[in-house]
Protein backbone atom coordinates (compact mmCIF):
# COMPACT_ATOMS: atom_id res chain seq x y z
CA UNK A 1 0.00 0.00 0.00
CA UNK A 2 2.81 2.37 0.94
CA UNK A 3 4.70 1.42 -2.21
CA UNK A 4 1.68 2.32 -4.38
CA UNK A 5 1.37 5.64 -2.56
CA UNK A 6 5.06 6.44 -3.03
CA UNK A 7 4.83 5.46 -6.72
CA UNK A 8 1.85 7.78 -7.25
CA UNK A 9 3.70 10.65 -5.54
CA UNK A 10 6.79 10.04 -7.69
CA UNK A 11 4.75 9.98 -10.90
CA UNK A 12 2.90 13.17 -9.88
CA UNK A 13 6.24 14.87 -9.15
CA UNK A 14 7.64 13.90 -12.54
CA UNK A 15 4.51 15.13 -14.35
CA UNK A 16 4.62 18.50 -12.55
CA UNK A 17 8.32 18.85 -13.28
CA UNK A 18 7.78 18.22 -17.00
CA UNK A 19 4.91 20.73 -17.10
CA UNK A 20 7.09 23.31 -15.33
CA UNK A 21 9.99 22.79 -17.74
CA UNK A 22 7.69 23.08 -20.77
CA UNK A 23 6.08 26.24 -19.40
CA UNK A 24 9.49 27.75 -18.67
CA UNK A 25 10.67 26.88 -22.19
CA UNK A 26 7.58 28.51 -23.71
CA UNK A 27 8.14 31.66 -21.61
CA UNK A 28 11.77 31.83 -22.74
CA UNK A 29 10.72 31.30 -26.36
CA UNK A 30 8.10 34.08 -26.03
CA UNK A 31 10.62 36.44 -24.42
CA UNK A 32 13.24 35.68 -27.09
CA UNK A 33 10.70 36.23 -29.87
CA UNK A 34 9.62 39.54 -28.31
CA UNK A 35 13.28 40.53 -27.94
CA UNK A 36 14.05 39.63 -31.53
CA UNK A 37 11.00 41.64 -32.64
CA UNK A 38 12.19 44.68 -30.67
CA UNK A 39 15.70 44.30 -32.07
CA UNK A 40 14.38 44.06 -35.62
CA UNK A 41 12.25 47.18 -35.12
CA UNK A 42 15.20 49.02 -33.62
CA UNK A 43 17.36 47.99 -36.58
CA UNK A 44 14.64 49.07 -38.99
CA UNK A 45 14.44 52.53 -37.39
CA UNK A 46 18.22 52.84 -37.53
CA UNK A 47 18.29 51.90 -41.20
CA UNK A 48 15.49 54.41 -41.88
CA UNK A 49 17.53 57.23 -40.32
CA UNK A 50 20.71 56.20 -42.15
CA UNK A 51 18.82 55.97 -45.45
CA UNK A 52 17.73 59.58 -45.05
CA UNK A 53 21.20 60.82 -44.06
CA UNK A 54 23.29 58.93 -46.61
CA UNK A 55 23.52 59.43 -50.35
CA UNK A 56 22.18 56.77 -52.73
CA UNK A 57 22.26 55.74 -56.38
CA UNK A 58 18.50 56.03 -56.88
CA UNK A 59 15.81 58.51 -55.93
CA UNK A 60 13.54 56.58 -53.58
CA UNK A 61 10.58 58.66 -52.39
CA UNK A 62 8.96 56.00 -50.17
CA UNK A 63 8.34 52.25 -49.95
CA UNK A 64 5.51 50.00 -48.85
CA UNK A 65 4.71 46.30 -48.53
CA UNK A 66 2.28 44.63 -50.91
CA UNK A 67 -0.36 42.12 -49.82
CA UNK A 68 2.03 39.27 -50.62
CA UNK A 69 4.69 40.76 -48.33
CA UNK A 70 6.90 42.00 -51.17
CA UNK A 71 8.49 45.43 -50.62
CA UNK A 72 7.68 47.99 -53.32
CA UNK A 73 9.68 51.19 -53.88
CA UNK A 74 8.31 54.40 -55.36
CA UNK A 75 10.90 56.59 -57.08
CA UNK A 76 13.11 56.67 -60.15
CA UNK A 77 16.60 55.37 -61.00
CA UNK A 78 19.70 57.44 -61.76
CA UNK A 79 22.53 56.77 -64.23
CA UNK A 80 25.51 54.70 -63.08
CA UNK A 81 28.80 55.82 -64.66
CA UNK A 82 31.85 53.65 -63.93
CA UNK A 83 35.33 53.34 -65.43
CA UNK A 84 36.32 49.68 -65.33
CA UNK A 85 38.48 48.70 -68.32
CA UNK A 86 36.43 51.18 -70.27
CA UNK A 87 33.27 53.17 -69.70
CA UNK A 88 30.42 51.28 -68.02
CA UNK A 89 27.10 53.09 -68.31
CA UNK A 90 23.80 51.63 -67.07
CA UNK A 91 20.76 52.43 -64.93
CA UNK A 92 20.75 52.04 -61.13
CA UNK A 93 17.51 50.07 -61.51
CA UNK A 94 19.71 47.04 -62.20
CA UNK A 95 20.71 47.04 -58.53
CA UNK A 96 17.05 46.90 -57.40
CA UNK A 97 17.80 49.31 -54.52
CA UNK A 98 21.01 47.50 -53.60
CA UNK A 99 19.37 44.09 -53.25
CA UNK A 100 20.72 42.39 -56.40
CA UNK A 101 23.86 42.18 -58.55
CA UNK A 102 24.04 44.40 -61.63
CA UNK A 103 25.50 43.01 -64.87
CA UNK A 104 26.88 45.21 -67.65
CA UNK A 105 29.04 44.08 -70.60
CA UNK A 106 29.93 40.86 -68.81
CA UNK A 107 30.99 42.68 -65.58
CA UNK A 108 29.18 42.24 -62.29
CA UNK A 109 28.79 44.96 -59.65
CA UNK A 110 27.20 45.14 -56.22
CA UNK A 111 26.47 47.94 -53.75
CA UNK A 112 27.93 47.41 -50.28
CA UNK A 113 27.75 50.15 -47.62
CA UNK A 114 26.71 52.63 -50.30
CA UNK A 115 29.74 51.91 -52.51
CA UNK A 116 29.95 49.97 -55.76
CA UNK A 117 32.33 46.99 -55.85
CA UNK A 118 33.21 44.58 -58.62
CA UNK A 119 32.05 41.05 -57.88
CA UNK A 120 30.96 37.79 -59.50
CA UNK A 121 27.56 36.60 -60.69
CA UNK A 122 26.63 35.46 -57.17
CA UNK A 123 27.52 38.86 -55.65
CA UNK A 124 30.40 37.70 -53.41
CA UNK A 125 31.94 40.47 -51.29
CA UNK A 126 35.19 39.64 -49.44
CA UNK A 127 36.09 41.41 -46.19
CA UNK A 128 39.26 41.90 -44.18
CA UNK A 129 39.65 41.50 -40.41
CA UNK A 130 38.06 44.94 -39.84
CA UNK A 131 35.02 44.05 -42.01
CA UNK A 132 36.12 46.34 -44.84
CA UNK A 133 35.38 45.20 -48.38
CA UNK A 134 38.51 44.22 -50.32
CA UNK A 135 36.89 43.71 -53.72
CA UNK A 136 38.09 45.84 -56.64
CA UNK A 137 36.35 49.19 -56.72
CA UNK A 138 35.95 50.86 -60.14
CA UNK A 139 36.25 54.61 -60.61
CA UNK A 140 32.79 55.91 -59.79
CA UNK A 141 31.39 58.96 -61.59
CA UNK A 142 27.77 58.02 -60.97
CA UNK A 143 24.93 60.50 -60.70
CA UNK A 144 23.74 60.12 -57.12
CA UNK A 145 20.72 61.53 -55.34
CA UNK A 146 22.77 64.36 -53.87
CA UNK A 147 24.28 65.27 -57.24
CA UNK A 148 20.79 65.30 -58.76
CA UNK A 149 19.56 67.79 -56.14
CA UNK A 150 22.65 69.96 -56.60
CA UNK A 151 21.99 70.12 -60.34
CA UNK A 152 18.29 70.81 -59.75
CA UNK A 153 19.16 73.64 -57.34
CA UNK A 154 21.60 75.16 -59.85
CA UNK A 155 18.99 75.07 -62.61
CA UNK A 156 16.37 76.60 -60.29
CA UNK A 157 18.74 79.41 -59.28
CA UNK A 158 19.72 80.07 -62.90
CA UNK A 159 16.10 80.37 -64.06
CA UNK A 160 15.08 82.39 -61.03
CA UNK A 161 17.79 85.03 -61.18
CA UNK A 162 18.01 85.33 -64.95
CA UNK A 163 14.30 86.15 -64.94
CA UNK A 164 14.94 88.65 -62.13
CA UNK A 165 17.77 90.28 -64.12
CA UNK A 166 15.65 90.45 -67.29
CA UNK A 167 12.80 92.09 -65.38
CA UNK A 168 15.25 94.78 -64.18
CA UNK A 169 16.27 95.52 -67.77
CA UNK A 170 12.73 95.57 -69.17
CA UNK A 171 11.14 97.64 -66.40
CA UNK A 172 13.82 100.24 -65.81
CA UNK A 173 15.34 98.78 -62.64
CA UNK A 174 12.05 97.58 -61.16
CA UNK A 175 11.72 93.85 -60.63
CA UNK A 176 8.58 91.90 -61.49
CA UNK A 177 7.45 88.30 -61.37
CA UNK A 178 8.31 85.52 -58.94
CA UNK A 179 11.93 86.68 -58.62
CA UNK A 180 10.70 89.84 -56.94
CA UNK A 181 10.21 87.83 -53.74
CA UNK A 182 13.98 87.44 -53.43
CA UNK A 183 14.91 91.04 -54.16
CA UNK A 184 14.83 92.07 -50.45
CA UNK A 185 17.20 89.18 -49.65
CA UNK A 186 19.61 90.29 -52.39
CA UNK A 187 19.54 93.87 -51.07
CA UNK A 188 20.05 92.64 -47.51
CA UNK A 189 23.14 90.65 -48.50
CA UNK A 190 24.53 93.70 -50.28
CA UNK A 191 23.71 96.36 -47.68
CA UNK A 192 24.08 94.42 -44.41
CA UNK A 193 26.63 91.72 -45.19
CA UNK A 194 28.89 92.65 -48.10
CA UNK A 195 29.34 96.43 -47.68
CA UNK A 196 29.85 96.49 -43.86
CA UNK A 197 32.38 93.62 -43.90
CA UNK A 198 34.23 94.21 -47.18
CA UNK A 199 33.80 97.92 -47.81
CA UNK A 200 32.17 99.96 -50.55
CA UNK A 201 35.29 99.98 -52.75
CA UNK A 202 35.65 96.21 -53.21
CA UNK A 203 32.36 94.57 -52.23
CA UNK A 204 31.12 94.25 -55.85
CA UNK A 205 33.83 91.77 -56.84
CA UNK A 206 32.63 89.37 -54.10
CA UNK A 207 28.86 89.85 -54.51
CA UNK A 208 28.32 87.11 -57.15
CA UNK A 209 29.91 84.51 -54.88
CA UNK A 210 28.10 85.70 -51.74
CA UNK A 211 24.70 85.64 -53.46
CA UNK A 212 25.37 82.24 -55.03
CA UNK A 213 26.57 80.61 -51.82
CA UNK A 214 23.69 82.01 -49.75
CA UNK A 215 20.88 80.85 -52.03
CA UNK A 216 22.64 77.58 -52.86
CA UNK A 217 22.90 76.57 -49.18
CA UNK A 218 19.45 77.91 -48.34
CA UNK A 219 17.67 76.07 -51.15
CA UNK A 220 19.50 72.81 -50.45
CA UNK A 221 18.65 73.07 -46.75
CA UNK A 222 14.97 73.60 -47.58
CA UNK A 223 14.98 70.66 -50.00
CA UNK A 224 16.36 68.54 -47.16
CA UNK A 225 13.22 69.22 -45.12
CA UNK A 226 10.85 68.08 -47.86
CA UNK A 227 9.58 64.51 -48.28
CA UNK A 228 12.22 64.11 -50.99
CA UNK A 229 14.59 63.26 -48.14
CA UNK A 230 17.82 64.69 -49.56
CA UNK A 231 20.37 65.75 -46.95
CA UNK A 232 22.94 67.37 -49.26
CA UNK A 233 24.43 69.89 -46.82
CA UNK A 234 24.68 67.06 -44.28
CA UNK A 235 27.28 65.50 -46.59
CA UNK A 236 30.73 66.59 -45.42
CA UNK A 237 32.12 66.36 -48.98
CA UNK A 238 29.72 69.14 -50.03
CA UNK A 239 30.58 71.40 -47.08
CA UNK A 240 34.31 70.81 -47.68
CA UNK A 241 33.90 71.94 -51.31
CA UNK A 242 32.00 75.08 -50.26
CA UNK A 243 34.54 75.96 -47.56
CA UNK A 244 37.39 75.31 -50.00
CA UNK A 245 35.91 77.89 -52.39
CA UNK A 246 35.86 80.49 -49.62
CA UNK A 247 39.44 79.54 -48.69
CA UNK A 248 40.72 79.92 -52.26
CA UNK A 249 38.93 83.22 -52.92
CA UNK A 250 40.17 84.65 -49.62
CA UNK A 251 43.82 83.81 -50.20
CA UNK A 252 44.01 84.47 -53.95
CA UNK A 253 42.44 87.93 -53.60
CA UNK A 254 44.42 88.86 -50.50
CA UNK A 255 46.27 92.19 -50.57
CA UNK A 256 49.86 92.86 -49.53
CA UNK A 257 48.60 94.09 -46.16
CA UNK A 258 46.75 90.80 -45.64
CA UNK A 259 49.87 88.70 -46.17
CA UNK A 260 52.04 91.18 -44.26
CA UNK A 261 49.72 90.80 -41.28
CA UNK A 262 50.26 87.03 -41.42
CA UNK A 263 54.07 87.02 -41.79
CA UNK A 264 54.80 90.32 -40.02
CA UNK A 265 51.92 90.84 -37.55
CA UNK A 266 53.85 93.27 -35.31
CA UNK A 267 54.84 95.56 -38.18
CA UNK A 268 57.23 98.35 -37.22
CA UNK A 269 56.43 98.29 -33.51
CA UNK A 270 59.63 96.36 -32.69
CA UNK A 271 63.08 96.04 -34.25
CA UNK A 272 63.68 92.88 -36.28
CA UNK A 273 65.85 91.20 -33.62
CA UNK A 274 63.13 91.72 -31.02
CA UNK A 275 60.44 90.16 -33.23
CA UNK A 276 62.26 86.92 -34.00
CA UNK A 277 61.49 85.17 -30.66
CA UNK A 278 57.83 86.23 -30.87
CA UNK A 279 57.43 85.21 -34.50
CA UNK A 280 58.47 81.66 -33.71
CA UNK A 281 55.05 81.44 -32.03
CA UNK A 282 52.97 84.09 -33.83
CA UNK A 283 53.58 83.13 -37.47
CA UNK A 284 52.59 79.43 -37.03
CA UNK A 285 49.44 80.62 -35.23
CA UNK A 286 48.59 82.98 -38.11
CA UNK A 287 49.19 80.22 -40.70
CA UNK A 288 47.07 77.83 -38.66
CA UNK A 289 44.32 80.45 -38.62
CA UNK A 290 44.20 80.38 -42.43
CA UNK A 291 43.20 76.71 -42.25
CA UNK A 292 40.99 76.95 -39.15
CA UNK A 293 38.68 79.56 -40.71
CA UNK A 294 37.37 77.39 -43.60
CA UNK A 295 37.45 74.33 -41.33
CA UNK A 296 35.06 76.05 -38.92
CA UNK A 297 32.78 76.88 -41.84
CA UNK A 298 32.50 73.31 -43.09
CA UNK A 299 32.12 71.73 -39.63
CA UNK A 300 29.47 74.24 -38.51
CA UNK A 301 27.28 73.72 -41.56
CA UNK A 302 27.75 69.93 -41.64
CA UNK A 303 27.22 69.35 -37.90
CA UNK A 304 24.15 71.57 -37.58
CA UNK A 305 22.32 70.12 -40.57
CA UNK A 306 23.30 66.53 -39.78
CA UNK A 307 22.28 66.83 -36.12
CA UNK A 308 18.96 68.44 -37.03
CA UNK A 309 18.04 65.61 -39.40
CA UNK A 310 19.08 62.95 -36.88
CA UNK A 311 16.91 64.49 -34.16
CA UNK A 312 13.96 64.89 -36.53
CA UNK A 313 14.18 61.32 -37.86
CA UNK A 314 14.59 59.94 -34.32
CA UNK A 315 11.43 61.70 -33.16
CA UNK A 316 9.51 60.32 -36.13
CA UNK A 317 10.86 56.86 -35.32
CA UNK A 318 9.43 57.13 -31.80
CA UNK A 319 5.93 56.81 -33.29
CA UNK A 320 6.73 53.19 -34.13
CA UNK A 321 8.30 52.68 -30.71
CA UNK A 322 5.37 53.86 -28.56
CA UNK A 323 2.57 52.35 -30.67
CA UNK A 324 -0.07 54.28 -28.73
CA UNK A 325 -2.20 57.32 -29.44
CA UNK A 326 -0.54 59.34 -26.64
CA UNK A 327 3.06 58.52 -27.54
CA UNK A 328 2.50 58.89 -31.28
CA UNK A 329 0.70 62.23 -30.80
CA UNK A 330 3.52 63.50 -28.60
CA UNK A 331 6.14 62.33 -31.09
CA UNK A 332 4.27 63.98 -33.98
CA UNK A 333 3.96 67.25 -32.05
CA UNK A 334 7.68 67.31 -31.24
CA UNK A 335 8.57 66.42 -34.83
CA UNK A 336 6.38 69.26 -36.13
CA UNK A 337 7.98 71.73 -33.70
CA UNK A 338 11.50 70.63 -34.65
CA UNK A 339 10.57 70.91 -38.35
CA UNK A 340 9.59 74.55 -37.82
CA UNK A 341 12.88 75.18 -36.02
CA UNK A 342 14.75 73.46 -38.87
CA UNK A 343 13.18 75.88 -41.36
CA UNK A 344 14.74 78.70 -39.34
CA UNK A 345 18.04 76.82 -39.02
CA UNK A 346 18.11 76.30 -42.81
CA UNK A 347 18.05 80.07 -43.33
CA UNK A 348 20.33 80.77 -40.37
CA UNK A 349 23.09 78.43 -41.57
CA UNK A 350 23.06 80.01 -45.02
CA UNK A 351 23.30 83.44 -43.38
CA UNK A 352 26.18 82.43 -41.08
CA UNK A 353 28.19 80.85 -43.90
CA UNK A 354 27.71 83.95 -46.09
CA UNK A 355 28.43 86.37 -43.25
CA UNK A 356 31.67 84.66 -42.22
CA UNK A 357 32.78 84.36 -45.85
CA UNK A 358 32.23 88.12 -46.29
CA UNK A 359 34.16 88.72 -43.05
CA UNK A 360 37.13 86.68 -44.32
CA UNK A 361 36.98 88.51 -47.66
CA UNK A 362 37.05 91.78 -45.76
CA UNK A 363 40.25 90.73 -43.97
CA UNK A 364 41.82 89.77 -47.31
CA UNK A 365 40.78 92.98 -49.12
CA UNK A 366 41.77 95.35 -46.33
CA UNK A 367 44.26 98.06 -47.17
CA UNK A 368 45.89 100.30 -44.58
CA UNK A 369 45.87 104.08 -44.76
CA UNK A 370 49.60 104.43 -45.48
CA UNK A 371 48.97 103.25 -49.05
CA UNK A 372 46.54 106.10 -49.66
CA UNK A 373 49.02 108.60 -48.16
CA UNK A 374 51.85 107.28 -50.33
CA UNK A 375 49.72 107.56 -53.47
CA UNK A 376 48.70 111.11 -52.55
CA UNK A 377 52.34 112.22 -52.36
Amino acid sequence: MQRKTLLKILILFLVLNVVHVNAQHEDEHTESSELSLKESQKLERKEYIQHHLLDSYDFNLFSYKKDNGEKAHVGFPLPIILWDNGLQLFSSSKFHHGETVAENNGNYYKIDHNKIYKTDASGTINYDDHHHAINDKPLDFSFTKGAFMILLTCILMFLLFTSLAKSYVKNGGISKGFGRLFEPVVLYIRDDIAIPNIGEKKYKRYMPYLLTIFFFIWFLNIFGLTPLGVNVTGNIAVTVALALLTFLITNFTGTKDYWKHIFDPLGDTLPWFGKIPLYIILIPIELLGIIIKPFSLLIRLYANMQAGHIVLMSLIGLMFFFKSWFGSTLSFGLSFAISLIEVLVALLQAYIFTMLSALYFGFAAEEHEHHDEASAH
